[in-house]
């Protein structure tokens, strides 16, 4: 170890002082500090520890070499091999190698860094401020028994130094994360508010949309019926011959009718659930199209699918309902492919097509994606449109968080794979 004069510590002392100032970042403090401390306790790597405020997780600032300690965002104190120190079990840690000190090998420890990069040399002391511990300074070198008590000394004048304005980053870092939570917490709440009118408004715009299907379709039909039923009776003229066209119109009328029905309440969905409604509604729409689709419903969600709540369900239903549409109507695919999977605890539901695409479909770009949109944001669910594979088509796909994934759900595939034979 070098034998430095009090003045020419205290030159270094007041070095450190002087390029902590302006430095806005943990890590950025911690480089600049570093060729200082060197001049006072030689290092091959040095770090900071810092404690968040909860005291429970703890993320690492390095310079020097670069290490699976830096690498996490946030770590367990509990995991620390320093855990002793920033619980304040010890005033320090001190050894000469630490490879073979079980101080640092318990077990669960995070210990990986000190042997692959062969930190045997190890020095740590507190950051405290109020007497209340912070974070942690640590000193290694990969020659053993390099440091002593006199460097304990020197490195808790630094780390006295350096509390401070650690503790004032610190503070700063958590009010900026803490507006932040609040501005995105603004942010949703003032979209849920939004989506919600949109909705309203959609639905609102759909419930007009019934009745004038039912005024200017379904009823007019009722009543022509009616009236020439009407003609007919008194006129005395009821044969078969006569009533056919009549029933053949009553059972037009009867179509159109549970058509809007269909539309406005998905009964396979409360029946049968999610899987084999959206199945259902992609069989209609393509056989209704009267084009040679080809389509499939892939359901690798496990079962996943049943535990949702009803209002979930039917957001998700219109969802899928609406691209299908868009799909059959504006897309001119030659398949259509629905898969609903489980993934890292999402659950999600892709749409994809082979067709045209977003920008020539200029037909699909509208109220109808907005919906789907909204309708997404309302279950906190994630919405994204855009090409499919290869930039071909299109693929709508929605990610659900779920709270809970059950032990037992494995995936399993079940594939139905049809064809319009017009």
């Amino acid at each position: 170890m070098p034998h430095l004069a009090p003045a020419a510590l205290v030159d270094h002392y007041l070095g450190i002082s002087r390029l902590l100032a302006g430095q806005l970042d943990f890590r950025s403090a911690i480089r600049a500090v570093a060729a200082e401390v060197a001049h006072i306790i030689p290092h091959d790597h040095l770090d900071v520890c810092i404690l968040m405020v909860d005291g429970n997780y703890h993320t690492a600032y390095e310079t020097g070499m670069d290490t699976a300690w830096g690498d996490a965002a946030s770590a367990p104190v509990v995991n620390s091999p320093i855990r002793s120190l920033l619980w304040g079990e010890v005033d320090y840690l001190l050894t000469d190698d630490a490879i073979n000190d079980a101080r640092f090998h318990f077990e669960g420890a995070f210990k990986r860094p000190i042997i692959e990069q062969s930190l045997r040399s190890r020095l740590h002391v507190p950051l405290k401020v109020q007497g209340k511990i912070i974070a942690a300074l640590s000193c290694s070198s990969q020659t053993p028994g390099l440091y002593t008590k006199q460097d304990v000394g020197r490195a808790r004048i630094i780390a006295d130094l350096l509390a401070p304005y650690f503790f004032a980053l610190r503070a700063a870092e958590q009010a900026q994360q803490s507006a932040i939570v609040e501005a995105e917490a603004r942010a949703r709440e003032e979209g849920l508010r939004q989506g919600a009118l949109k909705l309203t408004e959609a639905l609102e715009q759909e419930r007009q949309r019934i009745g004038m299907d039912l005024h200017d379709q379904t009823l007019a039909d009722l009543t022509r019926l009616s009236r020439r039923i009407d003609r007919l009776a008194r006129a005395g003229e009821l044969s078969s011959e006569v009533l056919e066209p009549v029933s053949r119109s009553l059972h037009h009328c009867m179509q159109d009718l549970r058509q809007i029905i269909e539309q406005a309440k998905p009964s396979v969905l409360q029946l049968f659930g999610l899987a084999q409604a959206i199945e259902n509604h992609l069989d209609r729409s393509v056989r209704d199209s009267g084009m040679p689709i080809e389509w499939a419903l892939v359901d690798e969600s496990g079962g996943a699918l049943d535990g949702l709540e009803p209002t979930v369900s039917v957001a998700l239903f219109r969802i899928a309902q609406e691209a299908i549409n868009n799909a059959v109507r504006h897309a001119q695919p030659m398949a259509i492919t629905v898969r609903l999977r489980l993934e890292a605890g999402e659950l999600a539901i892709e749409i994809s097509d082979d067709g045209r695409g977003l920008a020539r479909a200029r037909g699909r770009i509208g109220g109808g994606i907005d919906n789907m949109k909204t309708r997404a944001r309302l279950i906190s669910a994630k919405f994204a449109i855009g090409p499919g594979d290869r930039n071909r088509g299109t693929t709508v796909a929605v990610l659900l968080p779920l709270e809970e994934r059950r032990a037992d759900l494995e995936p399993q595939p079940q594939a139905a794979i049809k064809e319009d034979p017009r």
